[in-house]
């Protein structure tokens, strides 16, 4: 029985302004319109159906606030009913080891401690999936014997930005792991390359629900206890065969944030190593996204619509309006509605610093899009200004905003698809196409698309203060009351 593990957050600050706190890298679409969450879906159910798995189920730890879009993209995988998805929410980011340790203990009481985790970041691309296949069989080969199993990939060249693992004799598909390593410097790095038992360290992994929590409680006690105490509230509160299980905030945040690298990998003698090349990448930054498209002749590379006129090593990423560069080079432009990054390709890596100075500011940009995703459907800020702020709102087919109400702000909504439920007031009324109704200030009110197509309204705000926190929700479909 292999269960695949969804590891699914982080900011991914580097990938800035496409990814954001609100909309992180996982949700991000490549070039042909998929995101990474939705490929690492679709490769975990692959995989495990080619092994075997039973029961097919997909488990993703995530965050609360990613619950509804990681929904959406396992609907997008199609999967049907062969498989089926249990979400474990984080209240907040605690790090890998705790997050691991919380899937271990849920799989172990449902299908037992012989249950294997196939361990998957939402977050990376793999290129080749037959040769992942291959890596995986042999990683469960070795996890079935008791082995903490990592995939090692094969390094193509002297990287500073990767952590090793250096391996020792071989064993069975994969070799022994002697030591993990800090990312090194550059001429550490080509020692590694040169040695040739060295491997990038994928951050995948592969080991039994119940040899992993042993392993915890030999060499992260407090992790392991700090999880056993929160999975026992989780319990005593929730049906832990529910399909999305809510981790108890108090006794989460008490559990220390470490990655399972270093909690419990780098001291465990019972770890193997795959050796894989099946065409990995982390996505980490936007040189790493460069290198998956084509390029002309003059090595430039393009997302969108682009016009390259006397430039060379160039990438411009646009998402909905024509980019056009003239006489430049070594250039990296990726343009959003609403925020635009101008970079050199050797500096990609601090685009994280972008994302600290916005925060200091308190700027939206670090953590929303002009267009933000719901539980409900998204809305667009069209335009915004002193006193007033105009967006589009996309409810879905059978969906509905909270029952709610502002203080300092009323609502003027116009239908321009679609036929809309509105609760206003004391009153419950249908808005057609091209018809419109007014919510003052203080009147409760809600939105509801009874229909069968996407509802489409255009909503102009007014009022001394617009901001998304003006708002109590008295009821509501998603448990954000």
């Amino acid at each position: 029985m292999v269960i695949p593990v969804i590891l699914s957050g982080g900011a991914g600050t580097r990938l800035w302004p496409v990814s954001r706190e609100g909309y992180p890298k996982p949700f991000m679409k490549l070039a042909d319109g998929e995101s990474l969450l939705l490929k690492t879906y679709a490769r975990a159910a692959t995989v495990a159906g080619v092994i075997g798995s039973c029961p097919q189920e997909i488990l993703t730890v995530t965050n609360r606030d990613y619950y509804f879009m990681s929904k959406d993209e396992l609907a997008n995988a199609r999967f049907g009913e062969r498989w089926h998805g249990v979400f474990m929410l984080e209240p907040v980011g605690r790090n890998t080891a705790p997050a691991i340790a919380m899937a271990a203990l849920h799989l172990a009481e449902k299908y037992g401690r012989d249950a294997l985790m196939l361990i998957l970041p939402a977050d990376h691309l793999i290129q080749d999936p037959s040769r992942f296949a291959a890596a995986v069989a042999d990683a469960v080969s070795l996890a079935q014997q008791g082995r903490l199993v990592t995939f090692g990939i094969v390094p193509t060249g002297p990287e500073t930005g990767f952590g090793y693992i250096e391996a020792g004799e071989t064993m069975g598909g994969g070799r022994t792991a002697k030591r993990f390593v800090e990312k090194p410097l550059l001429d550490k790095a080509r020692e590694y390359v040169e040695a040739g038992n060295f491997y990038w360290n994928s951050g995948m992994f592969c080991f039994k629900a119940g040899v992993i929590l042993d392993e915890m409680a030999r060499h992260a006690p407090d992790v392991y206890a700090g999880a056993e105490a929160c999975w026992q509230a989780l319990r005593s509160s929730q049906q832990p065969n529910a399909g999305m299980l809510e981790i108890p905030a108090a006794p989460f945040d008490r559990i220390p944030d470490i990655s399972i690298d270093y909690a419990v990998m780098e001291h465990s003698e019972n770890v193997a190593v795959v050796p894989s090349s099946f065409g990995w990448s982390d996505i980490g930054s936007w040189s790493a996204v460069s290198d998956l498209i084509p390029p002309d002749e003059a090595n430039n590379r393009a997302v969108g619509e682009v016009i390259f006129v006397d430039s060379h090593n160039t990438f411009v990423q646009s998402e909905d309006r024509l980019v056009a560069t003239v006489g430049v080079a070594n250039l990296m432009i990726i343009d959003t509605p609403d925020a635009l990054l101008v970079a050199h390709p050797d500096n990609s890596q601090d685009v994280k610093k972008v994302v600290a100075q916005l925060k200091i500011q308190q700027h939206d940009a670090y953590k929303l899009h002009r267009t933000v995703a719901r539980p409900w459907g998204a809305y667009t800020v069209l335009e915004a200004g002193p006193r007033f702020k105009i967006k589009r709102i996309e409810v879905k087919p059978g969906a509905s905003l909270s029952l709610q109400m502002h203080h300092h702000r009323s609502e003027h909504w116009i239908v321009v698809r679609g036929v809309a439920k509105v609760i206003n007031g004391e009153k419950e009324i249908f808005v057609a196409t091209n018809e419109s109704t007014y919510i003052p200030a203080g009147h409760k009110h809600r939105l509801e698309n009874p229909g069968v197509i996407e509802l489409v309204i255009i909503e102009v705000q007014s009022g001394e203060y617009l901001g998304e926190d003006d708002i109590i929700r008295f009821q509501d479909d998603y448990g954000r009351v």
